[in-house]
């Protein structure tokens, strides 16, 4: 038997007869502050507005409930969760690889590049890739980095440490705030 542990917030506020503590902070449908209420007056009252009585924050002493229209809420509760979804951007990482032997000029645009993605708040790794008999010079891969990281210093800094992994010395980028 599978047990579903994703539940939703429309599952964990408590509506009505859910509501089982004998007192509640009410506050009534326009915002208004009520008091603290019996809870089956609360209920009475929402009952005579057509609402429903919705427990909005059960760890306060006492819970807080509101009276209003539920299916209504939970409408508005998903447009707005839907908005902020919309509002987040995704990071997004990119990756530029180098060979130990590159060419000045193709290093000025390689760093050209990265400074373009930098400023796009992109996050940037930067990996110089090491082949054969190039392993044993590792101490290039670092220098360049370290350049790379001087050069970029207005756009980006360097997230964490110059890193090795293989063949390959990585350093990635983070754009400044």
């Amino acid at each position: 038997m599978k047990i579903n542990n994703n539940r939703s917030s429309k599952d964990l506020l408590r509506k009505n007869e859910q509501i089982r503590v004998p007192e509640v902070r009410l506050v009534d449908s326009d915002g208004t502050m009520l008091g603290i209420v019996n809870t089956y007056v609360a209920l009475s009252k929402a009952r005579e507005q057509e609402l429903d009585l919705v427990e909005i924050s059960p760890t306060a002493q006492p819970p807080v409930a509101k009276i209003l229209d539920y299916p209504k809420y939970l409408y508005e509760q998903g447009k707005k969760n839907k908005d902020a979804k919309k509002k987040q951007k995704a990071v997004v990482m990119k990756e530029i690889k180098l060979k130990s032997r590159i060419a000045s000029h193709d290093l000025e645009v390689k760093v050209k590049q990265i400074e373009g993605f930098l400023k796009k708040k992109d996050m940037v790794r930067v990996s110089v890739v090491f082949y054969g008999r190039e392993n044993q010079h590792k101490d290039i891969g670092f220098t360049m980095l370290n350049d790379i990281k001087t050069r970029l210093a207005e756009v980006g800094d360097v997230d964490g440490n110059i890193q090795t992994q293989g063949n390959r010395v990585t350093a990635t980028f983070i754009p400044k705030a």
